[in-house]
C-alpha cells in the first residue's frame, strides 16, 4: 500500500521507529557514518579498522600509533603488534567522543583457539583504554566465539570485570554456551547465515521472516529471555533492510552506514517481532552444554561449523593486512628502503 507524501512527512523514518524498540548499533569506523546516525554504541572489528585506516581522514591517528609502537620498543614483530592494539585504542577512543554507549573493539582473531592468550590481550587493550583516560565500563572486548572465546568471556567477566562481546557466533550452542558464561552480549550474525543457505541450497531468495539468518537469532532472543539470561543478543551482519526490520524489538541491531541510510529514507510502519512476552510463551526447552556437548551440538551444524572457521580466517587476513600497512610504514623508511 503507497503512502501519500503529506502521511510520509509526518511519520517518522524506519530508523527512527526501530530506534523506539531496538538499541541501534553502527557497525562501522568511520567517524563520519556515526556523526551522522546517531547510534548509542559502535563496533568494529580488523576488516572495518583496516578500510578505515586507509583514508586520509585517519592518518594521523595511523601515525600516532605507530609512533607508540616505536617508542615501546623491542622486536620488530613486537613494535607492530603494539602499533596495530594502539590503533585499535585510538579509533575507540574517537569513536566514543562521538556516542554515548560502548564501543566494541576485537581481539586478534588468530587467538580464537587460545584462552589464556585471548584473556591477555583482552587485559591489555584495557589498559590501552585507561592510559587514553576511558573506563572499562564503556569497552565490549570482542572474541570469537569458539570454545576458548566463550570461556575467556566468562573469566573476563567474572574475574575482572571486563565486558565481552561473542562474535562470530552462527550456531544455537554457541548461544547457549555464551549464555551459560555470562557474557555482556553476544553477535550472532544474519548475512553470512542467509549467504551461506543461498550459496548451498537451491532456494536462493527468502522474505524476511523466513530468512535462516533472521530464524536463528529469533530462536536465540526467545531462548533468552524465556530462561531469563541477561545477556544482550544483538544482531549482526545484516545484507538488507528486510532482515533488521523482521528483528525489530531485539536488544540491540548493529548496522552497517549503508542501510542505516536506506532506513532512514524508508517510511514504512515497523511493528516488532520480538518481545519478551511471546519468547516467554515460546515453545523451547533449556539445555546445558559442557565441552563435549558444546563441541558436539556445534559440529551438527554445518552452516555453524564452515561459517565460524571462515569468519575467523577472513578476520586473521585482515589483521595481517593492517599490521603489513604498520610494517611498511613503521620500517620501510629505514636502511635506506
Amino acid at each position: 500500500m503507497s503512502v501519500s507524501p503529506v502521511k510520509r512527512q509526518k511519520m517518522e523514518s524506519a530508523l527512527d521507529q526501530l530506534k523506539h524498540h531496538t538499541t541501534v548499533v553502527a557497525d562501522t569506523g568511520d567517524f563520519n557514518a556515526i556523526d551522522e546516525y546517531k547510534p548509542l554504541d559502535a563496533t568494529t572489528n580488523p576488516s572495518l579498522i583496516l578500510a578505515a585506516a586507509q583514508m586520509p581522514a585517519y592518518q594521523k591517528l595511523v601515525d600516532d600509533a605507530v609512533a607508540y609502537g616505536k617508542k615501546l620498543g623491542g622486536s620488530e614483530e613486537e613494535q607492530i603488534k603494539n602499533a596495530s592494539d594502539k590503533l585499535f585504542v585510538l579509533f575507540g577512543a574517537e569513536i566514543l567522543k562521538r556516542i554515548p554507549g560502548r564501543v566494541s573493539t576485537e581481539v586478534d582473531a588468530r587467538l580464537s583457539f587460545d584462552k589464556e592468550g585471548m584473556i591477555q590481550r583482552a587485559k591489555r587493550l584495557i589498559d590501552l583504554y585507561k592510559e587514553v583516560g576511558v573506563g572499562k565500563d564503556r569497552i565490549l572486548i570482542k572474541l570469537s566465539s569458539t570454545w576458548e572465546g566463550i570461556q575467556a568471556g566468562r573469566v573476563l567477566e567474572a574475574e575482572y570485570g571486563i565486558h565481552c562481546n561473542m562474535t562470530l557466533l552462527f550456531s544455537f550452542a554457541q548461544a547457549v554456551a555464551c549464555a551459560e558464561a555470562g557474557v555482556t552480549l553476544i553477535s550472532p550474525f544474519v548475512g553470512r547465515i542467509l549467504d551461506w543457505y543461498v550459496a548451498n541450497g537451491d532456494k536462493k531468495t527468502y522474505e524476511p521472516s523466513e530468512d535462516p539468518g533472521v530464524k536463528s537469532v529469533t530462536k536465540i532472543y526467545n531462548y533468552y529471555k524465556k530462561f531469563g539470561y541477561k545477556t544482550i543478543v544483538m544482531g549482526a551482519s545484516f545484507r538488507n533492510t528486510g532482515q533488521i526490520k523482521a528483528l525489530t524489538g531485539c536488544d540491540y541491531l548493529t548496522i552497517s552506514p549503508k542501510l542505516l541510510a536506506e532506513l532512514s529514507k524508508e517510511h514504512v510502519k515497523l511493528t516488532p517481532t520480538l518481545s519478551v512476552k511471546e519468547a516467554q510463551a515460546c515453545n523451547l526447552e533449556k539445555i546445558h552444554l559442557d565441552e563435549k556437548a558444546f563441541r558436539w551440538h556445534h559440529n551438527e551444524d554445518q552452516m555453524a561449523v564452515e561459517k565460524l572457521s571462515d569468519g575467523i580466517r577472513r578476520f586473521a587476513a585482515d589483521a595481517v593486512k593492517l599490521e603489513r600497512m604498520l610494517k611498511e610504514r613503521m620500517f620501510s623508511t629505514e636502511n635506506g628502503k
